[in-house]
């Protein structure tokens, strides 16, 4: 009885435990539960807590932009992120997607002038906006709008924008930030060539001047190209006042050009190197390429070569060694002469000299370039410019004296030269045995019998050369050269060709003072009439103010403005 009695008092007693057990295990994951859950709406509602953060954080800053964009457009707010498209064409003028013009027209933007717009490379592996640290890498320039043509969410560059923006590769994805700003005229800039050689052409800064005309901003550290004929330069934009941005349009700006750094290339074959007459400088050549020099006639010099006492000698000694040059002079505005565009040339075989005198119609006072044109091998020369006295005038007189003198003379019936009677005989029989007249129409030199071996005339021209002269003259005068135009000459025709008649030669601008392609006869009968090249009809359609009424009055009507309304000539 006691044995039943105490398995039923165990047996309850372990029920009671397992009851104890299972109710403790409940509460622990009822209290785990709760914790759970109280973890998970923690967790929610910190998310919550930092996307309404991260909310007012953005709309912050949208404010903030917003705020930042009235300020720099003048109270218009205008921002897009458009892909780069390049297309080819000049200044500093972009082109905008037809979304733009509704944008910027419904905000007025037309009403308040020319339109300026910030340009800066978006970067691709982090957000567009960049941090105040970060600012030093972003490439960033200015510009202004040329139409708003271009496809929707792209905007296309100019050459000289694209080169700015991306001046290394180009990306695969070119993603820009176009901002509205608005910029002050500019009244100062300080531009630095990247080469030697600018300062060398004439009227630069009229040049400069030009160039400018087709861009409507300047942006500080932005490099500039500038265009002479074939010749390309490169300024870097240094310094810009009042800012480091500026509007180039209907303002006067004043303009320092330093001379370029020492880290600048001095490979570049075009550039002038002074000569002094009387001086030398020697150098080297290699074919095919040019060395330049340039000396200048003051008015001294010149009234003494009109007078006839003195001439210009220019004159290059070089080493015959398997190498020749050839020798071309021009005078400016022609700075670089060369094989087809030159004034004055040489193509003797070896050393050659070259003289300029009154003679020449296109001499005078002024700079002239001269070029060492490398046409055989690699030559080592000296080239060397005199003012040479003149002694013909007293020989001349001399020679009509003696003249005079011996009246009775008589032709040698060998080299046709009148000898005095009394010695006719013992001249023939000498000349005949050492001397023989060159049979070729029109030549009848007299030559040594040893000399007459190397004696001949080109089949073309006719011209009387030395036989080692022949192939260097048949190459250089009767080799047929292509101009830039399409034309085929040779060499004198080419030269004519170019001096007057190809449509691509270089002019200068009567009212630019840039050298500028002719181009072809102006559309205008009456600038036909005046002889205005095409440029020139374009270029002077600008007006300006008449300095006596102050009157608008285009520049090619500002001669006959001055005599038909003011009586000046």
């Amino acid at each position: 009885m006691d044995f039943e009695l105490r398995r039923a008092r165990e047996k309850l007693e372990k029920e009671q435990r397992e009851r104890k057990q299972r109710a403790k295990l409940k509460l622990d994951k009822e209290r785990k539960a709760k914790e759970e859950a109280k973890k998970q709406r923690d967790a929610i509602e910190a998310v919550q807590r930092s996307r309404r953060l991260d909310a007012m954080e953005a709309q912050l800053k949208a404010e903030q932009q917003m705020g930042e964009n009235l300020l720099a457009g003048g109270g218009i707010a205008f921002y897009r992120m458009l892909e780069a498209v390049p297309f080819q064409g000049s200044g500093d003028k972009i082109k905008l997607p037809p979304s733009c013009f509704t944008e910027l027209s419904d905000q007025g933007a037309f009403d308040k002038g020319p339109m300026y717009f910030q340009l800066s490379v978006i970067h691709q592996e982090g957000p567009s906006e960049i941090k105040d640290s970060e600012k030093g890498t972003v490439r960033t320039t200015h510009s202004g709008v040329l139409e708003f043509t271009a496809d929707e969410g792209s905007v296309g560059l100019p050459p000289h924008v694209w080169s700015n923006l991306f001046p290394v590769d180009t990306p695969k994805t070119s993603l820009v930030e176009v901002r509205y700003v608005r910029l002050s005229k500019g009244t100062y800039a300080k531009l630095q060539p990247d080469g030697i050689g600018f300062s060398d052409l004439p009227n630069h800064k009229a040049i400069l001047e030009t160039s400018l005309r087709q861009h409507a901003t300047l942006s500080q550290d932005d490099i500039f190209t500038v265009k002479y004929g074939e010749l390309t330069y490169r300024l870097r934009v240094l310094e810009l006042k009042p800012s480091s941005a500026i509007s180039v349009l209907e303002t006067d700006i004043e303009v320092d050009i330093v001379n370029p750094g020492v880290d600048s290339d001095g490979t570049n074959q075009y550039v002038l190197k002074p000569l002094v007459f009387g001086t030398s400088d020697s150098g080297l050549v290699e074919e095919g390429n040019y060395m330049f020099y340039k000396f200048s006639i003051d008015d001294k010099t010149w009234e003494n070569i009109v007078s006839g006492d003195v001439n210009i000698e220019v004159k290059i000694d070089a080493e015959t060694n398997g190498g020749d040059t050839d020798l071309y002079v021009s005078k400016h505005p022609l700075i670089f002469p060369n094989r087809h565009q030159h004034e004055w040339s040489s193509h003797d075989v070896g050393s050659k000299t070259l003289i300029l005198s009154s003679k020449d119609r296109n001499l005078g006072a002024g700079t002239y370039s001269l070029a060492v044109y490398g046409f055989k091998g690699t030559t080592k020369y000296q080239v060397s410019v005199h003012v040479q006295e003149n002694s013909m005038r007293a020989v001349g007189q001399q020679a009509v004296h003696l003249c005079s003198m011996d009246v009775d003379t008589v032709e040698c019936r060998n080299c046709k030269h009148f000898i005095p009677t009394r010695s006719i005989a013992l001249h023939e029989a000498y000349c005949s045995r050492h001397n023989v007249v060159c049979p070729h129409v029109g030549c009848g030199i007299v030559l040594r019998i040893e000399e007459a071996k190397n004696h001949g005339h080109c089949e073309k021209c006719g011209q009387a050369l030395h036989l080692g002269e022949m192939e260097k003259h048949m190459k250089v005068f009767h080799e047929p050269l292509t101009c830039p135009c399409g034309v085929v000459l040779e060499k004198e025709d080419m030269v004519q060709h170019q001096a007057s008649d190809c449509p691509l030669r270089l002019i200068p601008c009567r009212f630019c003072g840039d050298m500028v392609q002719a181009g072809s006869c102006a559309m205008d009968v009456r600038d036909r009439l005046r002889g205005l090249s095409e440029h020139e009809s374009i270029c002077g359609s600008r007006t300006a103010p008449c300095d006596s009424c102050g009157r608008s009055v285009m520049l090619k009507d500002m001669d006959i403005h001055q005599i038909a309304v003011h009586q000046k000539n």
